[in-house]
């Protein structure tokens, strides 16, 4: 910060031994209201927007349930506050008055809520705090993933109905919130996920190996947080009714509450001493390195950048057929994508690639090709600037 002399400049410049310095431009401030900060894919990439971003924005992220573990992934030269939040009144109008309290005492230049957890935020930034708002909604809890529910899509409705934007990752999001939520299309924007597919296996090539692998096994792995919708119980089942006699181990990076129930199955369907539980890792790229497969079992996903990550890192992917996932890859790759419901389809597609390896290499050369061409980083951290920097 330049040194000031008493006697501001009228033009707002600062004298400085004698000459008149160009104006300090205040950073704008952002207020993200997150349900957790906890290692997931919404919060990764905030995380490494806000890295993007750089010195134009100060950040406050508040997380709702105390969860703060994904601090660790935040560039410590960006101007970012990360808060665990005390809980709220559990009713209105108690709740939304707490949340006007804390939106002025904040004074965001933009308001950023994040998913249905945070949705009384975006109530009372609509009723009370009419600040500048932003929602990004990014999937459902395993209570919506059939049906949403409408109580809560007359929620959405009431406290969405007046953001400046409802930014969804996938079409399906979008759709959904056209056609359920009956948002106007004007608010709805479409913004695909993004990454930095040269950097990110660059890095993750060179990182120090979390497991030791035999010379002649191949490596399905996946990358999940260990909770009821992401179904890493469907990939263990699979995996075990695989008919292939290649040498193959699971290997599944992600921590949570299901940890010792998924062990507890492995070992009830014999393959205990071939699944490899890795737990919660800051930096995925490091796991996907290892693998020569990746597998992807979620009940409910849109757009999840664990998926751009296995194509950064050139990989096969082989996944049931949620959200965008599908039309997210190569196109010679969607054909290995399959129903939720067809665990039979997908220990068969499994056991394909595990005997064709050179069917392996080609399909994870035409992610890599395809995740660079379709869904760069810099075009995603752009939009975000032109929304977070409307005035």
């Amino acid at each position: 910060m330049a040194l000031q002399l008493p006697g501001p400049i009228a033009d707002g410049g600062t004298l400085l031994h004698g000459r008149v310095t160009a104006p300090e431009i205040r950073p704008r401030h952002l207020l993200h209201v997150l349900p957790s900060f906890a290692l997931g894919g919404v919060q990764v990439r905030l995380a490494r927007l806000i890295g993007a971003l750089g010195h134009r924005y100060r950040h406050t992220v508040l997380a709702l349930d105390g969860n703060l573990a994904a601090s660790a992934i935040l560039d410590p030269a960006v101007d970012v506050d990360v808060e665990a939040v005390k809980h709220l009144p559990k009713h209105p109008p108690a709740s939304l008055f707490a949340v006007r309290r804390r939106i002025r005492a904040e004074m965001p230049d933009l308001l950023c809520t994040y998913n249905w957890g945070a949705i009384d935020w975006a109530m009372g930034a609509r009723f009370f705090s009419r600040c500048n708002h932003v929602h990004f909604e990014d999937g459902f809890g395993p209570d919506e993933i059939e049906h949403r529910l409408k109580r809560r899509a007359f929620l959405r409705r009431l406290a969405l109905g007046k953001a400046r934007h409802v930014i969804v990752p996938s079409h399906t999001l979008e759709t959904i919130a056209l056609s359920e939520w009956h948002l106007a299309p004007d608010h709805v924007r479409y913004i695909p996920n993004g990454i930095d597919a040269d950097a990110f296996a660059a890095t993750s090539h060179g990182a120090k190996p979390l497991f030791a692998r035999a010379a002649n096994e191949t490596i399905i792995g996946t990358v999940a947080p260990l909770r009821p919708e992401k179904n890493v119980g469907r990939l263990i089942r699979a995996f075990a009714a695989m008919n292939s006699t290649v040498s193959t181990r699971l290997v599944i990076a992600g921590g949570g509450a299901q940890r010792d129930e998924l062990g507890a199955l492995a070992q009830s369907l014999g393959v205990a001493d071939r699944v490899l539980f890795l737990g919660a890792i800051n930096e995925p790229g490091r796991a996907l390195a290892q693998f020569d497969i990746f597998a992807l079992s979620s009940n409910t996903e849109q757009m999840p950048m664990c998926v751009l990550e296995a194509m950064a890192m050139a990989l096969p992917i082989v996944s049931v057929d949620v959200g965008d996932v599908k039309h997210m890859l190569a196109p010679a790759n969607r054909a290995l994508t399959v129903p939720t419901a067809n665990e039979a389809g997908f220990a068969s597609a499994l056991d394909t690639l595990v005997t064709e390896p050179n069917r392996r290499a080609e399909l994870g050369r035409l992610n890599q090709r395809h995740v660079r061409e379709t869904y760069p980083w810099q075009v995603m951290v752009d939009t975000y600037d032109r929304v977070f920097s409307e005035r």
